[in-house]
């Protein structure tokens, strides 16, 4: 393989997840200075090839090979061998260019013929220097990397030296040319390093995680890198693990039970040589794609996380284990200087969130977190039975968990770009770190609190794209490994902690950096993009406990045991799928399976395999003979094989599949009697005949003809289709010449069933699905077009003393089936065979589910329905099931990727079964379950409803931080009183309550219109949201004087309103410190989240500025215009870390 070094970073460029800075070579103006010759091997060297501290040299040498009559050299030369490291080396050389025009060196390792040792690599530092041997000052220089291995022996330069420049002109800035008297020096620079973690550039191709590390990673499913570094962070806490373990699910084995697809996950990691899929957790925990496509705050996932197996572990032998290993407790306090009074809350914690920006290393960071904050002047502490008090205002640890997660706030809100923005300042963390300091003084301090890095979890990139990995420590005295998506490397010290601690790029020689390509931003940086956003911390004397071995043994035996059976059954299949160039699919049906199948054909071919008329399934080697095959059927049912014969079935253009003729040669293979008699793209379909006459022994068969003027014997099944208990099944089978009248028929029908003769028959032939014909007694099954493997559906006909005819119609000339009026069509039944038949065609099974589940009985049923059945008839079926009035049912159709409800049904008499489940030109989109409809039972039937209009209100019953929301239904026509009424019966309000609430509409975050008790119900706009609350007292005792004012909540900008929005009395000449006490009382927000709001006044005008407000101030006369409006400025904390409305959840 010959692979140009240039073309190659090229390459590698967009595939590594960091970048990789090289080291600079020495400035030009010391080049020029101390230029060295080519001759001057040493001083060369340096220039060359750079020394990188990181790495150690294990051997190095320098080889100069001279290049005589280059002109006459053939296409492809090898220079002398040379010896590094204890490998053979060579120079590989192209002197008219390998395709270009230009001279081609590459270094190539010398083994040649001989093979390297197994798995041989060497990782290699190399410059290739090309000079004139007459005058060494000419030269020119390239240097490379590279993995030597057996599939990559060979790495240089395609585009060495331009071959015109080399013989023509003066070289460069020299007084003669590089190559005189066609020869030229070519000097070889190897170093040979040592590689520190085992993939010193590789290139990863063929790369196996387990056989290298020993562990396996989890494959990202789009963007769930996030979620990968936070599961193998808790896989190696061991004593996690264990815990997880412990809960039982023997009896949830389901795959929405997240404890068990925890488990399963866990169990894999431990168990498989691949890369694990994290599909069937994201999906226990309910997320649909868009979920996975999304990145998530890690803190918050691991938080719901931790909350979701706390609940699974209730009450079982794991009880408490989480809170035992992550837990730890902070203890927050005012304390009073001059006066003995303090007052504490002490809280658990599962994470401590530290500050990156201003602080330098962890150590500031923990000092930042518990700095004492003086209360002292204006903002003094009121302390009970003191009065107003000079205190200290702080928090304290009182314990540190046995694992300790670090948060570190590398996302920021910035003020100035009015956007959240990566921190990516340097910030520093050790590999042991004392937390004692931190600990207050009464705190238990018997055992030390000394920890030992055992994780750091990485983002690269910025806020609006990156990549997440993990280097973790699995055991204890062992080493750092990086575990990135699916592929897992071992780590050096440096990549655990100076690579993470962001900050700028350290160069060595104290030079600078231009700027470094971010990987997933593409922009150019200083500053690395990679940076540590999460530590996980052991505490030293308890690494025994949170580090315990797991063995297979302390995984749930029923988990290995379905884990190991799915296992074995994808090798079965991988096996089959690898052999099935050998194997030919056979399925088989007999008499039996025809006589208990039910529709149409002789059987379907894809019933489920519990079902007595499902055909059997053999997987028969190519090279199998029919007589083979005839004696392992024959063994399997158990019967003679001479006593059967196989029938080959087709599929005939009328898209049913028959017998067509027997197999006669035993010794024919399976393969070719396929090819000659089977249809081609489908399994070997074999009906078995068994025989019914004997002589001296021996079966006797019918002898079959296919000339077209022969009388030969026809193969005819009969199928029969019983009225009174509504059944279509197989009969038997018979054969009948060709010449034979279709009245004929009825003697072995009669014969098959054992009837008497005499009884009048009812004859159709089943020609297709959709083409059921009665067949003309007079014909003759020839003319009939009867032939091998055709089928007669027959049926009982009825006497005309038997007709019951309707009292509506009295015409006795139309037949007994064209008016369905004997008993059986009174009571409901088919009395037609070809309407049993149109029902079987049209049947579909539709599974019901409520909408809202009311009860904790599962509602769920299955109803069998006709395709053509109207909306009243099906919902009329739905009804009887369930005991209501199918006028009150309502339908929605459930979105086939999520299974919520997709779309309400409307009531259309046009439309059928078959158009509501599987709608065309996208009415209901085919994006929706053709076999499931959800439903709910309505107070009022559906013409009712049409009369009416859902209005949802939001009440608020504590200011405006407690919502309940109420969904009433009022008449079209009528008035906001009526929508009072029917919030006052939903909430349950006593008459004085409702006289005191008044309703008002919001758009945007900010008050609309207030509604007055007469206006419409129908001038209620569509897409506002409606509000309703107790009008607060100081209104009602509102002086002459007083106004009011709409107030709303908004982040730094007036134009990024969120929250509730409301009214508020203003009072005139109030200052607005006691303005901000009404405040905090109206709105019902207190304390810490209350002091975090900055008031201003907004005008309504666009682009306004809002006006902030002094305490001192008087809102009455800020805001003077009967339209300003006041802006509650704070954080919209109903949104998601990264600026989505839906948090993360785990169901």
């Amino acid at each position: 393989m010959l692979m140009e070094a240039d073309d190659y970073n090229d390459q590698m460029t967009d595939q590594q997840d960091v970048a990789i800075i090289a080291p600079q070579h020495l400035d030009d103006d010391v080049l020029e200075e101390h230029e060295p010759l080519a001759d001057d091997y040493e001083a060369m060297r340096l220039v060359a090839l750079p020394i990188n501290p990181d790495l150690e040299i294990e051997a190095e040498t320098v080889f100069t090979w001279h290049i005589q009559d280059w002109r006459n050299l053939q296409r492809r030369e090898h220079g002398p061998d040379m010896t590094c490291g204890g490998y053979p080396w060579r120079i590989l050389f192209f002197p008219y260019g390998n395709n270009v025009e230009h001279a081609s060196f590459y270094l190539e390792q010398g083994f040649g013929d001989e093979k390297p040792p197994e798995d041989w690599y060497a990782c290699v530092q190399f410059a290739l220097v090309l000079w004139n041997p007459n005058d060494p000052s000419i030269y020119t220089t390239h240097n490379a990397n590279h993995r030597f291995t057996m599939e990559e022996g060979d790495w240089g330069f395609t585009r060495f030296a331009e071959i015109r420049k080399l013989f023509h002109g003066l070289w460069e800035d020299k007084s003669r040319p590089m190559v005189e008297n066609d020869a030229v020096n070519m000097s070889a620079y190897i170093r040979i390093v040592k590689d520190p973690t085992g993939v010193l550039w590789h290139n990863f191709i063929n790369y196996d995680s387990k056989k290298v590390t020993g562990y396996v990673g989890l494959k990202n499913q789009g963007a769930t890198c996030y979620l990968n570094s936070l599961l193998q962070s808790l896989y190696f806490t061991n004593a996690f693990r264990k815990a997880i373990y412990q809960i039982p699910t023997e009896n949830e084995d389901s795959h929405s039970n997240s404890a068990y697809t925890l488990q399963r996950l866990f169990y894999q990691l431990q168990t498989s040589n691949d890369a694990v899929s994290t599909s069937e957790l994201t999906r226990s925990f309910g997320w649909e794609t868009k979920h996975i496509f999304e990145q998530q705050d890690v803190q918050e996932l691991s938080r719901k996380l931790m909350e979701r197996m706390e609940e699974k572990m209730k009450d079982t032998d794991a009880e408490n284990a989480l809170a035992k290993l992550f837990v730890g407790r902070t203890k927050t306090y005012v304390s009073c200087i001059n006066v003995d009074y303090e007052s504490s809350r002490v809280e658990d914690f599962w994470d401590i969130q530290l500050n990156v920006s201003g602080n330098k290393n962890l150590d500031e960071s923990f000092k930042d977190y518990i700095q004492v904050e003086t209360m002292d002047g204006e903002n003094k502490y009121f302390a009970e039975g003191y009065g107003l008090q000079d205190a200290k205002k702080g928090v304290i640890f009182e314990s540190f968990p046995q694992v300790l997660h670090l948060q570190l706030k590398r996302f920021e809100y910035d003020i100035n770009r009015d956007a959240m923005m990566k921190v990516n300042d340097r910030y520093e963390f050790p590999e042991i770190f004392d937390a004692t300091p931190y600990l207050s003084e009464d705190a238990d301090k018997s055992e030390p609190y000394i920890y030992q890095l055992h994780g750091v979890l990485v983002h690269s990139g910025d806020f609006n794209a990156g990549h997440y990995y993990a280097f973790l420590k699995p055991t204890k005295d062992g080493l750092f490994y990086k575990f990135d998506d699916d592929r897992v490397t071992r780590a050096t010290m440096k990549e655990v902690l100076e690579e993470n601690f962001g900050g700028d790029y350290n160069m060595p020689n104290g030079h600078t950096v231009q700027g470094v390509r971010n990987p997933y931003t593409r922009t150019l940086s200083t500053k690395r993009s990679m940076s540590a956003y999460m530590l996980v911390y052991l505490r030293q004397t308890r690494l025994d406990s949170i580090l315990p071995e797991v063995s297979k043994d302390d995984t749930p035996p029923h988990l290995q045991r379905k884990l190991d059976e799915e296992r074995a059954y994808r090798e079965q299949k991988r096996k089959e799928r690898d052999e099935a160039h050998l194997y030919l699919p056979v399925k088989v049906i007999t008499e039996e399976n025809f006589k208990t199948y039910q529709g149409f054909d002789l059987t379907a071919w894809d019933v489920d395999l519990a079902d007595p008329a499902a055909p059997r399934s053999y997987r028969t080697l190519r090279t199998m003979t029919i007589g083979e095959l005839t004696g392992k059927i024959a063994e399997d049912i158990g019967k003679e094989a001479d006593h059967l014969r196989l029938w080959v079935m087709v599929n005939r253009q009328n898209k049913t599949v028959r017998p067509d003729q027997p197999l006669v040669d035993s010794l024919m293979t399976i393969e070719d009697a396929h090819a000659k008699f089977g249809t081609k793209g489908h399994e070997f379909r074999i009906w078995i005949e068994e025989a019914s006459k004997f002589e001296g022994g021996k079966p006797v068969w019918p002898e079959i003809q296919h000339q077209l003027n022969s009388n030969s014997q026809i193969l005819i099944f009969a199928k029969y289709f019983d009225a009174e208990a509504q059944t279509l099944k197989g009969a038997g089978y018979f054969y009948m010449r060709k010449h034979d009248k279709v009245t004929e028929l009825a003697s072995p029908i009669l014969q098959l069933m054992g009837w008497s003769t005499g009884l009048s028959l009812k004859l159709y032939e089943e020609i297709k699905p959709a083409m059921i014909e009665p067949l003309k007694q007079k014909q003759s099954l020839n003319q009939a077009e009867i032939q091998d493997g055709d089928i007669i559906c027959f049926q009982k006909a009825l006497k005309s003393d038997e007709l019951v005819y309707p009292a509506s119609r009295k015409d006795v000339s139309l037949t007994l089936f064209e008016y369905r009026c004997n008993a059986l069509a009174q009571a409901g039944k088919y009395v037609d065979a070809r309407e049993i038949y149109d029902h079987l065609l049209n049947r579909i099974m539709v599974r019901f589910c409520p909408k809202i589940q009311r009860t904790d009985e599962d509602q769920t049923f299955t109803l069998e329905l006709s395709k053509k059945m109207t909306y009243d008839q099906f919902a009329s079926r739905v009804g009887e099931h369930l005991g209501v009035d199918p006028t009150h049912l309502r339908f929605t159709t459930v979105n086939q990727t999520t299974g919520n409800p997709k779309m309400v049904v409307k009531r259309n008499l046009c439309q059928n079964v078959a158009q509501i489940l599987s709608p065309q030109f996208n009415q209901y989109s085919t994006t929706q379950l053709s076999n499931q409809l959800y439903f709910e039972v309505l107070e009022l039937s559906l013409s009712e409803l049409e009369t009416k209009k859902n209005l949802k209100i939001i009440w608020l019953s504590e200011g405006i931080t407690k919502e309940e929301t109420f969904e009433v239904l009022v008449a079209k026509n009528g008035i906001v009183a009526d929508i009072l009424s029917a919030l006052q019966k939903k909430a349950k309000f006593d008459d004085t309550t409702i006289r005191q609430v008044r309703l008002y509409e919001a758009h945007g975050g900010k008050v609309y219109k207030e509604l007055s008790s007469d206006h419409s119900v129908v001038g209620v706009g569509e897409y506002v949201q409606l509000y309703a609350e107790k009008i607060p007292d100081e209104e009602l005792k509102a002086e002459e004087g007083d106004k009011f004012i709409n107030a709303f909540h908004f982040q730094k900008e007036p134009n990024k309103s969120h929250g509730t929005p409301f009214k508020f009395l203003v009072k005139p000449g109030e200052p607005f410190k006691d303005t901000k006490a009404r405040l905090e009382k109206r709105t019902g927000i207190k304390g810490k989240q209350f002091e975090k709001i900055k008031f201003a006044v907004v005008q309504r005008i666009s682009y306004s500025r809002p006006i902030y407000l002094a305490d001192d101030e008087i809102l009455y006369d800020v805001a003077s215009e009967f339209d300003d409006l006041l802006g509650l400025d704070h954080t919209d904390r109903s949104r998601g870390f990264w600026g989505r409305g839906d948090s993360i959840f785990i169901r």
